[in-house]
């Protein structure tokens, strides 16, 4: 709209200088973000001076960001352009937020539409990634798509814009340079008008995944359910379309979930409770009754201590308070722990549950095997993942939080002092 402050997200390159030259002559409100990821030396801070000029000249706000892209892929354990795709982003968004604009703009054009879509279809990624680059998505807009990559350097000569390129997209060791330099022009030579046929195609792959969608997402609806973290299916709900691999891929689209982990999911369906099935982001427990669905990053191995001079720590969702004192009333509430202080061997620690742990349940005879304790609570793998395990620093099991304590540690007639451990959910 006119009135929409555009957050311009401009890189120096032919595209993007355009773009820039176009909202600036147009009158809109604009800004120009930058990301100079440091991967090129000097012809970083060139890109970053040549747009800085512009801005100047323009009287268009500027603002920089400098990253350290290789520390962050390392530590991200991803490839640099997923880095540099990750912080960009992330930082567009934060500016805008700051800035209060309405849209992030960004210099894609129609071969970049093309070559994500020819990108995807070597990735098996099915209809959906068929679709390519949407114009508008979220906050972000992509003004140039309409146009060919001919198209925007007619132009750029045409306004005689300076630009920089960016000598990385020259190289084939990149995919989709690859799909570039080597493979569309040879398409080209069997179709002269290859973007506009292409184009015409993509229209037709979004119009046929609409259509998909439609009786798709209905049944969508009926099956998942929000859960802590995730999403749930009853198996029984499911039951009538096991058999059908197709809907089952589309139905599982959105987790990412390949035919091949489907169709296992498929040979596993009555045989094997407990089996966990991976796709790139995602979990899916196939349980007694249920399939759980839970993002990677929630089950995580992360440790939180509890040193005697500890009042609070956190560990995931789960904030712990601790005090001492020499009260022995005894508290029957499930998020409250009363330990005998004196046997207490700090620090102690808050994990998740470990093949083979074992405990003494108080109330219960014996030791009994967590992975037993949780069958009987009838607690799924995915929840028990996510439940705190208080360890005594002699190894012991002392709570399995908000459930059950250790026999051996609770207050007797003999307690001097009492650590108690409430346990609440942030």
């Amino acid at each position: 709209m006119p009135h929409d402050k555009i957050l311009l997200t401009v890189s120096g390159g032919k595209d993007s200088m355009l773009m820039a030259h176009l909202f600036a002559k147009a009158g809109y409100t604009i800004a120009i973000a930058h990301c100079n990821f440091q991967l090129r030396g000097t012809e970083s801070d060139e890109d970053e001076a040549l747009v800085r000029k512009f801005a100047t000249e323009n009287n268009v706000p500027i603002y920089v960001k400098h990253f350290d892209t290789k520390a962050y892929a390392k530590d991200h354990q991803i490839s640099i352009q997923m880095a540099a795709r990750e912080l960009r982003y992330t930082w567009f968004e934060k500016l805008r937020h700051e800035l209060q604009f309405d849209r992030i703009a960004v210099a894609q054009h129609l071969n970049d539409h093309i070559e994500t879509v020819l990108l995807n279809l070597s990735r098996g990624t099915g209809l959906q990634g068929l679709q390519g680059i949407f114009p508008i998505r979220e906050r972000i807009i992509r003004p140039l798509l309409f146009l060919k990559a001919s198209e925007i350097e007619h132009f750029v000569d045409m306004y005689g814009i300076a630009y920089r390129d960016d000598q990385s997209n020259f190289s084939t060791k990149y995919a989709r340079n690859k799909i570039r330099i080597d493979i569309i022009p040879h398409f080209k030579k069997l179709q002269p008008d290859f973007e506009i046929v292409f184009e015409q195609n993509i229209n037709h792959f979004k119009e046929s995944y609409q259509l998909l969608q439609q009786f798709v997402e209905p049944i969508r609806r009926k099956l998942f359910y929000p859960i802590d973290e995730g999403w749930g299916v009853r198996k029984e709900d499911l039951e009538p379309y096991m058999d059908n691999l197709p809907l089952l891929y589309e139905l599982f689209s959105a987790f990412n979930f390949s035919k091949a982990v489907l169709s296992d999911l498929q040979q596993a369906w009555t045989r094997e409770s407990g089996r966990i099935f991976q796709s790139d982001a995602y979990h899916m427990l196939l349980d007694r009754n249920e399939l759980f669905i839970r993002e990677k990053e929630f089950i995580s191995p992360d440790e939180a201590l509890i040193t005697s001079e500890t009042s609070t720590v956190e560990w995931k969702h789960y904030c712990f308070h601790a005090n001492v004192s020499a009260d022995l009333a005894i508290v029957k509430a499930s998020e409250v722990a009363k330990l005998d202080y004196d046997v207490l061997v700090f620090p102690l620690t808050i994990r998740s549950w470990k093949v083979g742990d074992s405990f003494y349940p108080l109330g219960m005879e014996g030791r009994k095997k967590l992975s037993d304790f949780f069958i009987n609570k009838k607690i799924s793998l995915f929840e028990k993942e996510n439940i705190p395990i208080v360890v005594n620093g002699n190894g012991d099991i002392l709570w399995v939080a908000n459930y059950r304590m250790d026999n051996r540690y609770k207050i007797t007639a003999n307690t001097k002092k009492v650590l108690t451990l409430v346990c609440k959910t942030d």
